[in-house]
């Protein structure tokens, strides 16, 4: 009996969030659409930058009811193209010895999302920089291991920004 009561909470919320009318912001449910995600351009030398913000936005895509990732740009609705301009990792903080200690990753991006058939732009950001502290740590594995994860939320943020958009401006397509 203790255990039916534990799951009565989070009924009354379900039927609470289904009676309002909410609904996911994350998701896509409109009419289907499919986007081609064009291989950014990459001005750095971290030559795995541009194939991970590709597997980001796709995983991000991925999550949307109607909307499809397609291999050719023929026959997509939509595109997500984009350059990376520069990485740069300046130190922030310096501890024993004058080193280093803690880092700030900074990449700076320019993106655009646009309706293919219409050339009509959802979104365009033609500079933008998104940037992520971390620890250098105790070796240089573990300052390794902290920059990619820095780099990796930078990615998923921007991934998600990019995906947003893109949903909330599909409606506005008018088609």
């Amino acid at each position: 009996m203790k255990l039916i009561y534990r799951f009565i909470p989070i009924l009354a919320l379900a039927v609470v969030l289904g009676s309002c009318g909410y609904h996911n912001p994350n998701v896509y449910y409109g009419p289907a659409k499919s986007i081609y995600i064009a291989d950014w351009k990459n001005r750095t030398n971290e030559l795995s930058i541009s194939s991970r913000i590709y597997r980001s936005l796709m995983r991000w895509y991925q999550k949307a009811g109607s909307i499809s990732v397609v291999r050719q740009k023929s026959g997509a609705d939509l595109i997500v193209a984009g350059e990376i301009i520069s990485i740069d990792l300046p130190s922030l903080s310096y501890g024993i010895n004058n080193t280093a200690t803690e880092v700030k990753a900074r990449l700076r991006v320019r993106y655009i999302v646009k309706e293919i058939s219409t050339k009509k732009i959802l979104l365009e950001v033609p500079d933008e920089t998104w940037t992520e502290p971390y620890l250098l740590g105790k070796n240089s594995t573990q300052a390794i291991d902290n920059e990619d994860e820095a780099i990796d939320r930078i990615i998923e943020n921007l991934s998600q920004k990019i995906y947003q958009s893109t949903i909330s401006g599909i409606p506005k397509l008018g088609g």
